[in-house]
C-alpha cells in the first residue's frame, strides 16, 4: 500500500508540475503586447483607458492589456511590491505631488521622448523625464447647481467648515488617493502649520470621506451631497458628454493647488520600444481624448480644445508647494491627518 500511494504521489507531482510548466507558458504575454498600469478612473467607465487602447492597438498593431491598479497611489505601491516579479511597462498616472516618492522607489527609467519638444517647460516637473506629464489641471470643489445655489456657495476652504454645510461635503482619503493628497496639499498651502484644525473641523462636516475620486464623484452624481472634491475641469465632462452644465466649480479667492499627471516607462520592461511608442501616443493622438474625458487640460501645445472646455474657470491664484518640501514632510503629515481623523 505505502508503495502503491509512493508511485500515486509522484505521478500527481508530475502532472502538477507539467500543467504548471503549461500553465506558464499559456499565460505568457505576447512578443507584441505591452501591460499597463493605470489608476482606476482613467479605466473607468467614464475614463479614456479604453479608447486610447483601441486606437493606439489600431494605429501600430501592438496589443495593450491595460490593468486597473486601483488610485495612484495604490498602483504605485501594487508596482513596488512587485519588483521581483515585474509586469507592467509602462505605469500612467503618477502626479508631481507623488513623484519623490515614485524617483526614491527606482521604478522608472529615463525616456527623452521627441514629444516633449511640444510641452511648455512649466510642466516639465522632472529633468530626467522619468515621468513625462501628459495632463494637468487644478483641484477644486464641483457642485450641483439644481441642490445648492450661487448664493449659497462657499468662497474659501474655511466656509466648508461652517455647520450649514453639514453632511453636503464628500472629501477623499489622501493615503490612497492622489485627489485626496491633492487636498491635503492645499491646505497646507493654505493654512500652513494650522491645517490640521481644518481637517479637525472637516471629520464631523463632511459627509464621507471616501478612497478614490471614482468613488466619491459617483456619490455626488448620484445625489448624496450637493459638494465633492474634484478638478477646476469637472464640468467639462458633463458638457461635452451629457449636455448639461447642472455641475460647476467653485472658484476660491485664495488661489487652489494645481497637479500634473506624469507617464512612467518602468525600468524593468523588456519592451521598451513598443512601451516607448505607446508613451508617444499617449502625448500625441491620445492628448484630446485625455482631455475630454479626464477634464483636465493636455499637456501637448498642439492639442485643440473643444468649446466645452470655456465651461472650465481657471483659478487666480494657483498654489504650489516645493517638491522637497513635500519629500521631506509628507509621511508626517500623513500620520498627522491620521491621527488627527481617528478621534
Amino acid at each position: 500500500m505505502k508503495k502503491f500511494l509512493t508511485i500515486v504521489v509522484a505521478l500527481l507531482a508530475t502532472t502538477l508540475a507539467l500543467f504548471a510548466s503549461g500553465t506558464k507558458e499559456n499565460s505568457q504575454v505576447s512578443s507584441n503586447e505591452i501591460t499597463v498600469y493605470a489608476y482606476d478612473a482613467f479605466c473607468g467607465d467614464w475614463g479614456p483607458g479604453q479608447k486610447v487602447v483601441t486606437a493606439f492597438e489600431e494605429k501600430t498593431g501592438v496589443s495593450v492589456n491595460l490593468i486597473s491598479a486601483g488610485d495612484a497611489i495604490e498602483m504605485l505601491t501594487k508596482a513596488e511590491l512587485e519588483k521581483s516579479n515585474p509586469k507592467a511597462d509602462v505605469i500612467i498616472g503618477i502626479s508631481d505631488d507623488m513623484a519623490m516618492k515614485a524617483y526614491n522607489s527606482d521604478l522608472f527609467e529615463s525616456y527623452d521622448s521627441p514629444v516633449l519638444a511640444d510641452i511648455p517647460s512649466f510642466l516639465k516637473f522632472d529633468d530626467q523625464n522619468r515621468l513625462l506629464p501628459f495632463d494637468y489641471g487644478n483641484f477644486a470643489f464641483v457642485y450641483d447647481s439644481e441642490e445648492i445655489s450661487k448664493e449659497d456657495l462657499p468662497s474659501s476652504l474655511e466656509d466648508l467648515t461652517d455647520p450649514k454645510y453639514k453632511d453636503k461635503v464628500i472629501l477623499i482619503d489622501p493615503r490612497t488617493s492622489s485627489v485626496g493628497l491633492g487636498l491635503l496639499i492645499w491646505t497646507r498651502e493654505v493654512f500652513g502649520d494650522d491645517y490640521l484644525n481644518w481637517w479637525d473641523d472637516m471629520r464631523d462636516n463632511a459627509l464621507t470621506i471616501t478612497e478614490g475620486w471614482s468613488s466619491a464623484y459617483g456619490m455626488f452624481t448620484s445625489g448624496e451631497a450637493p459638494i465633492t472634491l474634484s478638478y477646476t475641469t469637472s464640468p467639462v465632462y458633463h458638457v461635452m458628454y451629457e449636455d448639461t452644465t447642472r455641475y460647476q466649480t467653485i472658484i476660491f479667492d485664495e488661489g487652489h493647488s494645481a497637479t500634473i499627471e506624469g507617464v512612467g516607462l518602468v525600468k524593468s520592461s523588456t519592451k521598451k520600444d513598443l512601451a516607448k511608442e505607446f508613451i508617444d501616443f499617449l502625448l500625441t493622438d491620445a492628448q484630446l481624448d485625455i482631455a475630454s474625458a479626464n477634464s483636465m487640460y493636455p499637456t501637448n501645445l498642439k492639442t485643440e480644445l473643444p468649446s466645452a472646455f470655456e465651461w472650465a474657470p481657471k483659478p487666480n491664484i494657483t498654489l504650489s508647494l516645493e517638491a522637497s518640501d513635500i519629500e521631506t514632510n509628507l509621511d508626517t503629515w500623513l500620520d498627522q491627518w491620521t491621527l488627527v481623523m481617528s478621534k
